[in-house]
């Protein structure tokens, strides 16, 4: 399990398939309100208190989608109250009684994108930009513990985050550095259109 802060009130959860088999949850079974699919989710809650200090307080919507080969990426972002606007009791239990994690099908809506990937091979990540070129994605790429690391960062909707993510999972690895870290221990190599810089350089 993986957390990413991605705003002060919304944070990124990565959740390997291993991590669902360790747990016993069929992939299939994250979609239902199980005891433990609400494990897991409270189990998310703390290892994002824990690592990044993001706690729930008040409404939170929940958004959850799976990569083919990564695993489940989950969205949470907190709600902010609307003053003078009150919840009965009934309401209550209704929330109560819905799933915690639901999957979206508004593929329509954006979400804030950061997208990490390291490649070994610099033919993979040359290979990688020209099938993404198309995309017009805002990119970066540092050099990092011998590894070229690909940032993306850009608002996409859903669907097309879920393709971007596949594509990057067929030449590369997701990255456990975060940008912070490759900013300061890295090597920027292009802190610009990198997707597109690359392409030009070195055409197929």
């Amino acid at each position: 399990m993986r957390v990413e802060r991605i705003a002060k009130d919304k944070v990124r959860i990565f959740i390997s398939y291993d991590d669902l088999e360790e747990r016993g949850i069929d992939r299939d079974e994250i979609w239902h309100n199980g005891k433990k699919v609400q494990d897991l989710f409270w189990d998310m809650m703390e290892t994002a208190y824990m690592e990044v200090g993001f706690e729930i307080a008040g409404p939170i919507s929940v958004e959850a989608f799976t990569m083919p080969t990564e695993g489940v990426v989950v969205i949470v972002t907190r709600i902010p109250s609307i003053p003078g606007v009150s919840q009965d009791d009934d309401e209550d239990d209704d929330d109560e009684d819905e799933s915690l994690v639901q999957r979206h099908q508004n593929y329509a809506q954006s979400i804030d994108t950061q997208l990490i990937y390291a490649f070994t091979d610099f033919d993979d990540l040359v290979a990688v930009c020209h099938t993404l070129v198309g995309y017009d994605l805002e990119s970066s790429l540092f050099r990092y513990h011998d590894t070229y690391h690909l940032v993306i960062t850009d608002p996409l909707v859903v669907e097309t985050f879920q393709t971007i993510a596949s594509v990057l999972a067929e030449y590369g690895e997701p990255s456990s550095a975060t940008e912070a870290v490759l900013e300061e221990y890295g090597s920027a190599i292009l802190e610009n259109d990198a997707i597109t810089v690359l392409v030009s350089r070195f055409p197929t």
